[in-house]
């Protein structure tokens, strides 16, 4: 059976099965993670028979999103992870996060796309000790500008506003960050940014223009293809991380504020993705990425404003700011006692 390359956070991955969405690669592209979907378990899957397991995480459904319940089964002390959704999705990965095996009869391949795009790569990125943002990228004076915030605040609608002005799209919803000599980057993730239907009505003026994620679900995703949008399929290098507030009401917003270090480490690592996956080994090799990061690039809170006709003012405030400190020759280190 031939396999299918893609790259996707900075990782090489091959599955046996065409995934929608991921961001084809060439054949020659080395192999991180290997998916394969099917019916039947794979050799190594019996591996877990000896072991005990244990649950160790589990998340009720969420009616507002229509995100299904989920558990997460660990075997041994470690050795492998099962991430198992109420509608029937299931998902195996090794410690290693090298081998994914997905059993999901009752789903189509666009279902299961989702989970593969989102929460499996998520996860493997946070067995990889790979530092992960809930967050959105876009690509601005050739650096990666991350607009990062609670589910619900705003990122998605505004990366999407940003990419219908011509700024080019890194992410949506997951930002993996590479370090290289103390200088951190954006891995590009998949050429699609995912919206709720209203949004979609706000931005382009019909709900229904744009294709659905899957036949049964009511999300729909902006095409990264170079005709309304453009994806960023190259590394990036980090130029600033906004933390999305509330939105307000009052005249002043949009606006951008400063933070100090302690405020913008708290709501930084308040949003890393997956977050309750680590153990206190992991935080503490977190918390260090993350005040790395506090050192070499500015990290500002943006309020937007109640009225979503303001986004317009907002693209142009984040881009006119991450601009001007893209073009600074140095940038100012934040303090973080």
């Amino acid at each position: 059976m031939p396999l299918h390359p893609y790259r996707a956070y900075g990782l090489g991955i091959e599955s046996n099965s065409l995934i929608p969405g991921f961001y084809p690669a060439e054949p020659a592209t080395r192999c991180d993670v290997a998916i394969e979907i099917g019916p039947e378990p794979p050799g190594w899957f019996l591996e877990t028979q000896h072991l005990v397991s244990t649950i160790r995480y589990s998340q009720p459904a969420v009616a507002e999103t229509a995100d299904p319940a989920y558990t997460l089964t660990v075997w041994g002390a470690g050795q492998f992870f099962e991430l198992a959704y109420s509608d029937g999705a299931r998902f195996l990965i090794d410690a290693g996060a090298k081998r994914v095996w997905g059993q999901c009869p009752p789903l189509t391949m666009e279902e299961i796309g989702v989970y593969l795009r989102g929460p499996i790569m998520g996860f493997v990125l946070r067995r990889r000790c790979v530092a992960a943002l809930h967050a959105c990228a876009v690509s601005i004076f050739r650096t990666s500008v991350v607009v990062c915030g609670p589910s619900e605040s705003g990122k998605s609608t505004t990366a999407a506003a940003l990419a219908l002005r011509e700024v080019p799209v890194l992410c949506d919803d997951i930002t993996a960050l590479g370090e290289t000599g103390g200088k951190f980057c954006v891995e590009p993730g998949y050429p699609r940014i995912c919206l709720w239907p209203d949004a979609v009505e706000f931005l382009l003026g019909n709900r229904d223009v744009l294709p659905r994620l899957t036949p049964t679900w009511d999300k729909c995703f902006l095409p990264l293809d170079g005709i309304k949008a453009k994806f960023e399929a190259r590394s990036q290098p980090l130029g600033v991380v906004y933390l999305f507030a509330p939105r307000a009401s009052e005249e002043r917003a949009p606006r951008i504020e400063e933070l100090s270090g302690r405020q913008a480490l708290l709501e930084l690592v308040q949003n890393t993705y997956m977050n309750w996956l680590l153990d206190r080994k992991q935080r503490a090799l977190e918390f260090d990425v993350l005040t790395r990061l506090l050192r070499e690039v500015p990290v500002r809170r943006v309020v937007p404003h109640a009225d979503p006709h303001r986004i317009g003012a907002l693209c142009e405030l984040i881009r006119n700011d991450a601009e001007q400190l893209a073009a600074a020759p140095a940038r100012t280190k934040v303090a973080i006692s």
